[in-house]
């Protein structure tokens, strides 16, 4: 049942409590840091509001009428249910705040997720942070399930029944170790050629193996794997082994391509970008600590 157009703002009864309890219209407009004619016209307002006088004013100050007295004791129940509401709302808002639950894929958890959390540390010193790291499908899976409060994937597309927005950029390169054939090719590798070699890969349901996937999928497919995966750390191993070509975020490989011991392999024909995205429940915007943690990875790309 909605509430009669007759019931006044909580501001007009804040107000008229004022009134009562400091005898003074002009007092009551001090404390509550507004100017005398403003209080004035919120109080004519709700009697109008109303239908009945609420105040007597006098050169002395202003006292309740009957009917004021009246509205003023019911008033101060209705203030009393608003600061309950107030302080449990709070409540709620301190415990959320105190806690940040967080899951990246791979990569973003390794290589970006970690200098995010130490300026959120700046900002909220108070907030305890948990970091779960997996591949973009299963974060995408525990958002959904209410287990993360903010999300960080990869891949091409958005996952499914999450909102969401790019907070930056990668792309993947081929990498070899120096003693690998296409370590010497200037040219690169043509898509075809890369298709048909088997490849150190992440596993399916990774950003990486995604956009790797769907980039070779037109030269017919990725081969299968000479070995799969489930770390960035563990295909550069591989890689720096001699074990064979990985695909990788170019974010994981800036030192092993500084000190020589992965060349990156052109492969002129794909496209290997790819966006980054913080995902959250779909319709509900990240709020407390997951929205300034949203907006710092947004300010780190300036």
């Amino acid at each position: 049942m909605s509430l009669s157009h007759r019931v006044p703002e909580l501001s007009a009864l804040e107000l008229l409590l004022a009134v009562v309890r400091l005898g003074s219209l002009g007092r009551a407009a001090d404390e509550l840091g507004i100017t005398q004619p403003a209080a004035s016209g919120r109080i004519k307002s709700m009697e109008r509001q109303l239908g009945v006088a609420l105040l007597e004013r006098s050169p002395r100050g202003s006292r309740p009428t009957k009917a004021g007295s009246l509205v003023a004791e019911w008033a101060q129940q209705v203030m009393d249910a608003a600061h309950a509401l107030d302080a449990g709302v709070e409540a709620l808002r301190e415990r959320r705040d105190s806690h940040l639950r967080v899951a990246a894929s791979m990569t973003i958890a390794e290589y970006l997720v970690p200098g995010w959390l130490l300026a959120l540390r700046h900002a909220r010193p108070d907030t305890a942070v948990t970091l779960r790291a997996a591949n973009s499908a299963a974060v995408a899976e525990q958002v959904l399930a209410g287990e993360a409060d903010l999300g960080f994937v990869e891949g091409v597309n958005a996952p499914e029944r999450l909102g969401g927005a790019v907070v930056t950029t990668d792309r993947l390169l081929v990498v070899v170790s120096t003693a690998h054939a296409w370590a010497r090719r200037r040219s690169g590798v043509g898509a075809a050629e890369l298709a048909a070699t088997p490849l150190l890969l992440r596993e399916e349901g990774s950003g990486t193996r995604e956009v790797i996937d769907r980039a070779l999928a037109s030269y017919g497919g990725t081969a299968p794997p000479l070995l799969q995966l489930g770390s960035t750390t563990a295909l550069k191993a591989a890689a720096v082994s001699g074990a064979g070509p990985a695909a990788v975020s170019e974010l994981a490989v800036v030192e092993e391509l500084a000190d020589g011991r992965l060349i990156a392999v052109p492969v002129p024909e794909l496209d290997l970008s790819r966006p980054l995205r913080a995902v959250w429940p779909m319709g509900q915007r990240p709020a407390g600590p997951a929205r300034d943690l949203l907006a710092l990875t947004r300010r780190s790309r300036r």
